[in-house]
């Protein structure tokens, strides 16, 4: 018989009737910024990934919540500070290093599972009897310190070499129920930031440092097909929580310099 005429089939919000149009993905096509004016530590900003898409959502028949909006995971990160031949310091994610994740939320540590909750998501309460249209956005970028300084050192000689970071991340653009937490991925973004720095701790500070390799980062990919989402990418920790510093030195063990939240 099918089911035109039932109630429940008619309530039901399914992806053919969402309409997504206009999905932009970009990385700013200028280089890595390198900021030398702390004594203390080197600072570098990264050009930023951007997301946007339209979005017509079908008209919501019951008293339901939904929200649209941009999940983010962290897939893979290596993050390595080289001081000289003394050793580097790294920032990790062990269970995604490990293998036991494959995946780790990059939430804003607040809004899970959304990447945020200002443009990235917009929430639509049922029943409504009109076809509703809106934008959703994001960004993201990196820009951290780094000592010049071993960092497990009582000394505040500059030691620093070598900046090397390599991030790829996994981004979705998603309707959710907010009862009943049903997922409807309605689009798939993969992307990837490089970094590569080469420093002179010898040269006075506003000297140092200097940008290798690339000046400008892949553009991200816009798939064809749905990416599942791991389970790991929609609840907590998120990648700032879970990642560890460590100090990894030429000769003896590794140490732990800041562990996870």
């Amino acid at each position: 018989m099918g089911c035109i005429q039932s109630i429940t089939c008619k309530a039901r919000i399914r992806r053919e009737n969402i309409v997504v149009y206009d999905v932009c993905a970009t990385i700013d096509q200028c280089p890595t910024r390198i900021e030398e004016t702390s004594p203390i530590v080197l600072r570098y900003k990264t050009p930023y990934f951007k997301a946007s898409a339209r979005v017509v959502m079908p008209p919501i028949p019951r008293h339901e919540t939904w929200v649209v909006g941009w999940i983010q995971a962290c897939n893979q990160m290596e993050f390595f500070n080289t001081y000289s031949d003394l050793g580097m310091s790294s920032w990790e994610l062990p269970d995604l290093r490990e293998g036991r994740v494959k995946a780790i939320s990059d939430s804003d540590g607040v809004s899970y599972p959304w990447y945020g909750n200002t443009t990235e998501t917009v929430t639509l309460v049922g029943p409504t009897n009109k076809i509703s249209r809106f934008s959703v956005s994001m960004n993201d970028n990196f820009y951290p310190s780094v000592t010049w300084a071993v960092p497990v050192s009582d000394s505040n000689v500059p030691l620093l070499t070598r900046i090397k970071r390599d991030q790829s991340f996994t981004t979705w653009l998603v309707a959710m129920n907010a009862t009943t937490k049903e997922k409807i991925i309605l689009q798939t973004i993969k992307w990837r930031m490089r970094v590569d720095i080469e420093v002179d701790p010898l040269q006075l500070l506003g000297q140092r440092a200097r940008l290798v390799g690339r000046t400008q980062q892949e553009q991200p990919r816009i798939l064809s097909r749905m990416e599942p989402i791991p389970p790991n990418a929609l609840v907590k920790p998120n990648a700032n929580d879970a990642q560890v510093l460590m100090w990894r030195p030429k000769r003896g063990p590794p140490l732990v310099v800041i562990p996870p939240k």
